[in-house]
């Protein structure tokens, strides 16, 4: 049966076989790019305007942080520093991939970087780690297929954006839940909590100290530092440290059971 389908797959059209590799992000791109184009919108964009950002930035995001520092006034330095840090990830993400595109001319790489994000980098990663017959292009046109869907969806949220009227603290409400979300999915242990308490007051103190956005990415550096050193202090004289421990799950686990038993 296995044999039959995999037959059955390689007889598609090639635009058929990308098709199906990037639908499950393609599909879900809709919903939130159509949400993101119509915050750029509300924030000034127009539907050309909406294009270049999606094509050359394609980050869900980057581009809700545009929109919100945009509809705040914030100094553009203040945008390309937070874009800069908020987009440093794909530095550690690409060098994971990298060890598939050996042999691939410097301009391939760098259409390939250029157009990488967090889905369809996870995409990319499993089907070359269980695919071995997924190739570098392949790779390449599914990230170029998760940008068209990206950018018809918020180019189609732009034109809803202009058609209806958008209160703007809508803007700043989305990307607060963005980033509330992307922090919680990141608490794994005691450390993260209290670094993420900091970045929280620092981020406060720095902002009225420079009376402007530049505080955020004041703020960001100097927990991101203060949050390196104490793990790295911690792991070195302390590696057990229940700080470092993985949270544990309010429902229990074996796994739980098994630390709790050991300690």
């Amino acid at each position: 049966m296995e044999k039959a389908i995999a037959k059955s797959r390689e007889k598609l059209p090639y635009w058929r076989k990308i098709l199906d590799a990037s639908l499950p992000v393609d599909l879900s791109y809709i919903p939130i790019g159509l949400a993101c184009g119509i915050l750029l919108n509300a924030s000034g964009f127009n539907v050309w305007t909406t294009l270049m950002v999606s094509i050359m930035v394609f980050s869900g995001g980057a581009q809700f942080l545009i929109a919100s520092l945009l509809a705040t006034n914030a100094p553009m330095l203040s945008v390309i520093l937070m874009m800069f840090f908020l987009e440093l990830r794909y530095a550690l993400l690409g060098s994971s991939l990298s060890k598939y595109l050996h042999g691939e001319s410097l301009g391939f790489t760098a259409l390939f970087a250029a157009s990488m994000n967090d889905e369809n980098y996870a995409l990319n990663y499993l089907k070359f780690s269980t695919d071995k017959k997924f190739t570098p292009r392949e790779a390449l046109h599914v990230e170029h297929m998760t940008l068209v869907f990206w950018t018809i969806s918020n180019i189609i949220g732009s034109l809803i954006g202009s058609a209806i009227n958008i209160d703007l603290t809508i803007v700043h409400f989305a990307l607060t839940a963005l980033f509330l979300y992307m922090i919680v999915v990141q608490l794994k242990n005691g450390l993260i909590i209290v670094i993420c308490i900091l970045s929280g007051f620092l981020a406060a103190f720095f902002m009225v100290l420079t009376k402007s956005t530049l505080g955020l990415v004041l703020s960001t550096l100097a927990a991101s530092f203060i949050g390196f050193l104490v793990e790295a202090t911690i792991r070195k004289y302390k590696p057990k440290s229940g700080w470092l421990r993985p949270m544990k799950n309010p429902a229990g686990s074996p796994e739980d059971a098994e630390e709790d038993a050991d300690d």
